[in-house]
């Protein structure tokens, strides 16, 4: 049985969706009563929830949330926006308005989805002679409690204040009054997600026996979501922010807390180590394989963590997503493969990516230390043989870089070659080189010049090398939400602002260094050791210091994987982001002056983004908006959209 792709059964009107408020059921011989005599049609339910929560949109639905472009990390050639691009790319350049609409949609999907999960836990009930036994029941009623508490803090994630009603079910007759709820405190919801999430987690397995239960819902699955909700909860966005004093509800009450509460890092790290220790429990692990020397290989580390399965060893997988026809090769293989192979050829990433990454010896490229270049061609090839099995670098094993490669590609960290495309890395599909310059083998301008890479990059992490999108000769591949280097980052950093002393600092360095060793770069210490000392780095110990190398951690390590707009915002740090609101620069790709590597390998201006500060949530969609007078737009939306009249 094919728990995750079964079609919904019924449809159940929204209790939020205030255009839905009169619908009714369609007309059916099946009562809702009759489908929880079924054992299969008990499954498909279930399956609905699934799908309509976790399975769509998935990590490469790339157009659907739109998450990864709306942070900076990945960008999408702009010209793509008369096409399915339009919803996404339009929300950085300016033109995102409460009238704009969004494809990821969660003030309708999720209420749908909550209603559907608290009928199903209230109607299920076991049936020992179809197979369908009470010990059965009881773990899917705990997945379907974690799962409508998941909904509920998406909504409040990205949204703010919602209407919050836990636990009710909605009378299908209900009046109108009834249904015109307005928003809850933020704190609130939180608050009840949180003990969901809980009693959900310890009530679930580790792991699933049965390998035809993997992808369902397990303790640290729950875990790793009420860890990194409680994160954001204790984070600058949300915790004692100014902005949002006069954000209030239909009865008067702050939807946000004005009053910054410590207690909430403390009560963040609490769950990031509970997820962790329960996680080592369970056989969960850092993805590592090791290289020529016997040590750890970066290279193949940091590229099969993304590519493996956990059935092929890699355990560090914390939130599988395992629907069928995900959008890996419908989107994301798509959009980053060249011409050659049928693709898009124009989803690249951003200059400021590039430059996150740090160098061979661990330090950023501003460190006087990093042995960085910033101009000039390499006069050699790059070989790290006793590191690394890895050959797509130059097609050959243990080569990273070719001779004649722009020198701030060379010497750069493992992570870096598994996340870039850059002009003159290695297009391992065509056994040949990258070509970016203008006009060149991979960057037609004359004809179709949107299907381009437009700042001289492809984005490459997750990518299969060996794909061919062209002749549909492509891997099967799992999608995933989280793995466990999320929850080791969001633990060190939990720990550090919770608790500024020493010993704890010093804890939040050891999960640091932990992802810094399997990344195969110098992890850092407190302790005196010279700027070239071979093992290690040091920095202070601070609070502010750890925080800056935790921070650093995160842009690489978490780099394209759905996070870097979860972290933009929580931090309030968009403004402070050039190619989050103003002009952004990558290479002369675009120019007939790129013909040449000196005319191409020149900083230039291809977008501008607008950046402004009502971005940081979603607005509530004008129609449903003004159908609900109970309801308060989202900050500062109202005031843009009163000075865009005016």
């Amino acid at each position: 049985m094919a728990l995750f792709s079964s079609a919904m059964l019924l449809t159940p009107c929204s209790f939020c969706s205030c255009s839905d408020y009169l619908d009714k059921e369609p007309d059916t011989e099946l009562t809702t009563e009759m489908v929880f005599e079924n054992r299969d049609k008990v499954y498909g339910w279930l399956a609905n929830i699934y799908n309509t929560i976790i399975h769509s949109p998935d990590k490469w639905s790339l157009t659907r949330d739109g998450y990864e472009v709306m942070a900076d990390d990945m960008v999408p050639s702009e010209r793509w926006q008369q096409w399915d691009w339009n919803q996404t790319i339009s929300k950085i350049t300016g033109k995102w308005t409460i009238n704009s609409p969004w494809d990821g949609d969660l003030w309708a999907r999720m209420p749908q989805a909550i209603r559907h999960g608290y009928i199903f836990n209230d109607m299920v009930k076991a049936m020992p002679d179809h197979d369908l036994p009470q010990s059965e029941v009881d773990n899917m009623k705990n997945e379907v409690r974690f799962l409508t508490a998941y909904a509920w803090w998406l909504m409040a994630e990205n949204y703010g204040g919602i209407p919050f009603t836990p636990g009710y079910i909605t009378p299908s007759d209900a009046p109108i009054s009834e249904l015109l709820v307005g928003q809850s405190k933020f704190d609130d919801v939180v608050d009840y997600c949180d003990k969901e999430m809980l009693a959900a987690a310890e009530a679930l397995p580790g792991v699933y026996q049965d390998p035809a239960k993997y992808g369902r819902i397990n303790k640290i699955m729950a875990l790793t979501v009420r860890s990194r909700m409680l994160l954001f909860a204790a984070s600058p966005l949300v915790n004692g922010n100014p902005w949002y004093t006069d954000y209030v509800n239909d009865k008067g009450e702050q939807i946000f807390n004005p009053n910054y509460d410590p207690q909430k890092w403390v009560k963040a790290a609490e769950a990031c180590k509970l997820c962790i220790d329960e996680a080592h429990a369970a056989g969960y692990e850092l993805y590592k394989e090791n290289g020529p020397s016997g040590k750890i290989d970066p290279f193949m580390s940091t590229y099969n963590v993304h590519i493996k399965k956990w059935q092929e060893g890699n355990h560090e997988i914390t939130f599988p997503v395992t629907k069928a026809n995900n959008d890996y090769h419908g989107t994301f293989l798509r959009v980053v493969s060249v011409r050659d192979y049928g693709g898009g050829n124009g989803l690249s990433v951003y200059q400021g990516l590039v430059d996150a990454f740090f160098t061979e010896n661990g330090l950023p490229i501003t460190d006087p230390n990093s042995g960085y270049q910033e101009s000039g061609f390499s006069t050699s090839v790059e070989k790290r043989p006793d590191v690394t099995n890895w050959a797509y670098g130059t097609g050959k094993p243990g080569e990273v870089t070719a001779s004649g490669i722009f020198n701030p590609y060379t010497h750069r960290e493992p992570r870096f070659y598994n996340a870039v495309s850059f002009h003159g890395s290695w297009l391992a599909v065509a056994n040949r080189q990258y070509n970016f310059l203008y006009n060149g083998k991979d960057n037609i301008q004359s004809s179709s010049p949107h299907d381009a890479p437009q700042n001289g990059y492809l984005a490459r992490k997750s990518l299969n090398v060996t794909d061919d999108y062209k002749t549909g000769a492509v891997a099967d591949r799992q999608a995933f939400t989280y793995r466990l280097a999320f929850t080791y980052l969001d633990y060190a950093e939990a720990l550090n602002e919770a608790y500024n002393d020493g010993g704890r600092r010093q804890e939040a360095i050891q999960y640091v260094n932990r992802i810094r060793e399997r990344a195969g770069v110098r992890q850092y210490t407190f302790d005196a050791v010279p700027v070239d000392d071979p093992d290690y780095i040091q920095i202070q110990n601070s609070q502010e210091d750890v925080r800056r190398v935790v921070r650093m951690e995160r842009r690489v390590e978490l780099c394209c994987e759905n996070n870097r707009w979860y972290d933009i915002r929580r931090w309030k740090i968009a403004e402070q982001i050039p190619e989050m609101c103003g002009d952004c620069y990558g290479m002369n790709a675009l120019d007939r002056a790129g013909r040449t590597k000196e005319g191409f390998f020149q900083l230039t201006k291809f977008l501008t983004r607008v950046w402004k500060r009502q971005y940081y949530w979603f607005p509530i969609y004008v129609d449903e908006f003004e159908k609900n007078p109970n309801l308060k737009e989202a900050p500062f939306w109202l005031d843009d959209s009163e000075k865009e009249e005016n």
